[in-house]
């Protein structure tokens, strides 16, 4: 039986095995169930997730960076803090108050006699927890005195200042250093956040108990 492949030219032989390759690649690219589409495929798929991931990685990049600038903003938020409850702290903190009152005052030879508190003022955000001072000294001390105490960590107002000479009597019983020459009575008040233990508020409109109305 004649072949008809062998009785074409070199030349067409080679086209027709050309051709042959050719439809078998094609057939391999594009027909679902062989190895070579499979593997097409595969690739493709992969070429898909790397570019997903590519994505993925430069927004957490992103958010990476915008940690860090987050963190900086805390830390320096929190150093913040450290400084206000320094000078505004959530306590009361009366022995430390007492502390920078007179040890300003032994600073600028002053002389504190009497430290009286008075009623804590609530506001709407902190309270005010104010003493009633009296201190005498030569009149330069006192107004340096006073100048510390507004320099001190904490923050001191003072208000309600009156002035008298020491000498007057007014039933002091202590005696005056040499060089003395004013006496003063003032309000010292600082500052604190958290509200005073003071036991259950009454509410708006409670009446007394008995019993409690002669109570001082």
């Amino acid at each position: 039986m004649a072949n008809p492949f062998r009785d074409m030219s070199v030349f067409m032989q080679a086209l027709v095995a050309l051709a042959i390759a050719v439809v078998i690649l094609l057939l391999g690219l594009y027909v679902p169930i062989s190895p070579v589409a499979q593997e097409r495929e595969s690739y493709d798929k992969a070429v898909v997730e790397r570019t997903k991931l590519n994505q993925e990685v430069t927004q957490l990049s992103v958010y990476k960076q915008r940690y860090g600038e987050l963190k900086q903003q805390m830390d320096a938020l929190n150093k913040q803090l450290d400084t206000l409850k320094t000078i505004v702290p959530e306590e009361k903190e009366t022995d430390e108050f007492i502390r920078l009152l007179q040890g300003a005052a032994s600073a600028s030879n002053v002389q504190i006699r009497r430290l009286t508190a008075q009623a804590v003022v609530p506001k709407e955000y902190h309270y005010e927890m104010p003493f009633e001072v009296q201190a005498d000294g030569p009149y330069f001390n006192v107004l340096d005195f006073f100048g510390r105490l507004g320099r001190l960590s904490r923050i001191i107002n003072v208000g309600d200042l009156t002035f008298d000479d020491p000498e007057r009597p007014k039933g002091t019983k202590y005696p005056v250093r040499p060089g003395t020459t004013v006496s003063g009575i003032f309000t010292a008040t600082t500052f604190f956040t958290k509200p005073p233990d003071t036991g259950v508020a009454p509410a708006p409109g409670a009446k007394p108990q008995a019993g409690a109305a002669g109570a001082h």
